[in-house]
């Protein structure tokens, strides 16, 4: 065995000398003060806890981790105006980051730090609510699992906690723990924020006292945000991406093409982009891509279904945008789903604005070119939110004065106070809506049309699909300058001047055509094909020349349109080929109108076979599921559209006297 030098060294040394070099080099090792740092004679200048000074804040702030039933901690900002006490508390549970919803700009004000989304700033800071905002179960702040639109516990969940258990644990912890408070709890929110409002009804907390959910996400197949009428919403693909692949939405959606038609086109089906972008990762992607047809995984969320089947017992204030260019569908679902439960006519109010998603805590006195002449999301949140919160979260408030519904009418610009809705109908209406034909010549009318076979043609080429607006096409986004928001106000000359859209229009109205409900489309089509998609637009043309708003002279503004995919003719859960060049009926709803046809205004329909790339192309060749579509399977197609006694295509106008 070899020694060290030390060692050696050491070997030399008498007793006493060896034991006070071990006494000297223990005190030394004692008067060394421990360190930290790496560098202790060079400190960091960053101190290991700062506290900020908060004093002249208006507001106080609480970041706290809620415990749920389960154990998991959910992450909530609770903003509180310094000095309140026995104040109410709005609650928004949120997929898009709390911190960031209550943190728009950083402040020692209230008002600047709340206003943008998702907070209708004015009416929370100006009636001193308490806000609370809450990252939902697996995003950003929030421990747990993130599964989309997480569905109640049943079939589809089999763990014991769902958005409404999670609603329930939180409401429960403030009412407990924030002692400014009056333990009264009021849910409000908007799109995915919208849907846990309507969570909130499930099994509700005693405290919560209303809900108001604002353009919520409802049923993502029938039409919201992933289906209408089975056709596929592929522009979405960017927010499934984001919204699923992180915690904090840290992957961000990319695209190397500057128009988005482009970007679709290259890859073919939706199917063949997903694989692109790597999303058969995401959980959610992969459900979608299993379920092309609605079946239970769609059905046994849809939320109208779900609350169908429960007890009314919070009052609910449901908010529809006219022009919801995301959800459409689903406050009226809901309304149409929980209306016969509220037996004192108390319990749910329904408020139908002329906005696009959203729009109704944002500036309101246009959309698009369209000009209403007033701040009407001011007058919304002014004449109707703000009382009807203060009536449910305010000690000792009065009874808020509002309609069963209020409901602003486009075309003439006004707001109505109304006892129902829809005031016309099909069936089950004092009201009958009436037929406007499609005629020959590309005329449009309420005369049943004549005797003997009629229809109009047009070839539908996959490889040239109709663009849903004028190209170059934006991504989807509020920001920017991007105009997502207003694309369904759109000018519809850029579709009505192709071959591929058939376009019917009526002679100049000489009185006003008031219309207030749901227009539904009969269709007698055939296509040379196996599969077609039908969309069909419902617009109003203005007069070719407008002396008080010059550009908007010929303007052709969709008041309905929508899309529906040919292979759910005999049932959405049942997909089955088409017979080709064979006249069938198709029969599907148009988005709820609440609109007068000026005099002077004529009254248009356009049909078409594609809308793209808000849509997935269909093959028009019947796949068992087009998102895995091959090129070979998109082919031209000969479409007809029928108009004769026998075969006669109309839409059922809700039409109701002035």
């Amino acid at each position: 065995m070899k020694s060290s030098r030390a060692a050696i060294a050491l070997r030399g040394l008498s007793p006493a000398v060896f034991a006070l070099l071990l006494s000297l080099s223990g005190a030394l090792l004692a008067t060394d003060p421990p360190s930290n740092s790496p560098y202790p004679n060079y400190p960091s200048e960053t101190p290991a806890q700062f506290k900020p000074v908060t004093s002249s804040y208006d507001y106080v702030e609480r970041d706290v981790m809620i415990p749920m039933r389960d154990g998991v901690k959910l992450h909530t900002v609770i903003l509180i105006p310094k000095g309140v006490t026995h104040a109410g508390i709005v609650l928004t549970r949120t997929p898009y980051d709390a911190k960031e919803l209550t943190h728009h700009v950083m402040s020692g004000h209230l008002g600047p730090m709340l206003e943008g989304y998702d907070n209708a700033t004015d009416v929370i800071v100006e009636d001193h609510y308490i806000r609370v905002i809450q990252d939902i179960r697996g995003k950003y702040g929030s421990e747990g699992d993130y599964v989309m639109n997480r569905p109640i516990h049943g079939p589809l969940n089999p763990t014991p906690v769902d958005d409404a258990t999670d609603t329930y644990d939180t409401i429960d912890w403030l009412v407990k723990n924030v002692p400014e408070s009056n333990g009264k709890v009021g849910t409000i929110g908007i799109s995915y924020d919208g849907f846990e409002p309507l969570m909130s009804l499930i099994n509700p907390h005693p405290a919560l006292k209303v809900a108001v959910p604002m353009n919520p996400m409802v049923d993502g197949w029938m039409g919201d945000d992933w289906f209408h009428h089975g056709a596929f919403r592929q522009q979405n693909m960017s927010y499934i991406y984001e919204q699923s692949a992180s915690r904090d939405n840290f992957y961000k959606w990319w695209t190397d093409y500057h128009d988005e038609y482009d970007l679709f086109m290259q890859a073919g089906s939706a199917g063949e982009l997903g694989r692109q972008y790597g999303m058969e990762q995401l959980g959610f992607w992969n459900k979608v891509l299993a379920h092309p047809a609605y079946d239970s995984f769609w059905s046994e969320q849809a939320v109208d279904k779900v609350l169908a089947a429960q007890p009314l017992k919070v009052p609910v204030m449901l908010v529809h945008s006219l022009w919801d260019q995301e959800d459409i569908y689903g406050a009226l679902a809901v309304y149409r789903a929980i209306k016969p439960k509220d037996t004192s006519g108390e319990m749910v109010k329904l408020v139908m604005g002329p906005w696009h998603h959203g729009q109704e805590i944002e500036e309101g006195s246009s959309l698009g070119a369209i000009q209403f002449g007033s701040d009407t999301a001011k007058y919304f949140r002014e004449h109707i939110l703000r009382p009807y919160l203060a009536q449910y979260l305010k000690d000792g408030a009065p009874k808020a004065d509002i309609a069963p519904v209020t409901a602003y009418q486009t075309g003439t610009n006004q707001w109505q106070r109304l006892s129902h809705w829809p005031l016309a109908c099909e069936q089950g209406c004092s009201t009958k809506s009436r037929p406007l034909y499609l005629e020959a010549d590309n005329k449009l009318g309420f005369s049943a049309p004549a005797a003997g076979s009629s229809y109009d043609e047009y070839v539908s080429d996959p490889a040239h699909p109709v663009p849903f607006r004028a190209r170059p096409i934006q991504p989807i986004g509020y920001d920017n300058g991007l105009t997502w928001p207003q694309w369904l106000v759109d000018d519809q000359r850029e579709a009505s001047g192709r071959t591929d859209v058939v376009t019917y229009i009526s002679d100049v109205l000489t009185q006003p055509l008031t219309i207030a409900g749901t227009p539904v489309v009969h269709l007698v089509a055939s296509t040379s094909g196996t599969d077609s998609d039908w969309v069909v637009k419902l617009i109003d043309v203005y007069p070719d020349q407008v002396a008080e708003q010059p550009e908007m002279g010929g303007y052709q503004l969709a008041v309905a349109m929508d899309i529906f995919r040919g292979r759910y003719r005999e049932g959405f859960d049942d997909p089955k080929p088409l017979a080709a060049n064979q006249p069938l009926a198709y029969r599907f709803d148009l988005p709820n109108a609440n609109h007068v046809f000026l005099p002077g205004h004529r009254v248009m329909v356009q049909v078409q076979s594609s809308w793209f790339p808000l849509y997935d192309r269909n093959p028009q060749t019947f796949v068992p599921n087009i998102f895995w579509a091959k090129p070979a399977d998109y082919q031209k197609a000969t479409q007809r559209i029928y108009h004769s006694a026998d075969e006669a295509s109309y839409i059922s106008l809700p039409v109701v006297s002035i």
